[in-house]
């Protein structure tokens, strides 16, 4: 199994979130907010879920207050907000920092050192892509929209 595969998030509902399930799917990691000018994105996102979870895609969202403290909320209050504005049926995880010292493992390994795309997160709604077999394939920009042709080519390449 990969280094992604090997790593157990918390999801919101405070359980595990095991990665390993995610095996020989395509995931779209995005770290999510609910007060930021780009959550709109989280409709093209439960968009994308729906048109390609019956082919391996799965979409999985982790809020982050790290940006202008855009997810102030609790677990429930995110859970509540993208149920019922949104519809949202892809995973959650619980709140977790994307850059600094408090950093993620799973975003140590999406954009740390030595990753296929390094740098810190620059915002809210940033994207990767990762494969299969575990390995990051591409990453996009937070403003680049989840239904952006380049995003859903991208997601196309990767589930053939």
């Amino acid at each position: 199994m990969s280094a992604f595969h090997d790593l157990t998030l918390k999801a919101l509902n405070g359980e595990d979130l095991p990665l390993a399930p995610f095996k020989g799917q395509v995931v779209l990691v995005v770290n999510v907010a609910s007060k930021c000018g780009l959550t709109p994105q989280y409709a093209s996102l439960e968009k994308l879920h729906q048109q390609f979870k019956g082919q391996g895609f799965n979409v999985l969202g982790l809020p982050c207050n790290q940006f202008a403290g855009q997810e102030p909320g609790s677990e429930k209050d995110i859970q509540d907000f993208c149920s019922l504005n949104y519809g949202v049926s892809f995973p959650l995880g619980a709140k977790l920092e994307v850059n600094g010292p408090q950093r993620h493992a799973l975003y140590r390994l999406l954009a740390g050192e030595g990753a296929e795309f390094p740098g810190d997160i620059t915002w809210n709604f940033e994207k990767f892509l990762v494969g299969k077999d575990g390995r990051v394939l591409a990453r996009f920009a937070p403003r680049t929209a989840p239904d952006d042709p380049t995003v859903v080519q991208a997601i196309e390449k990767a589930l053939a």
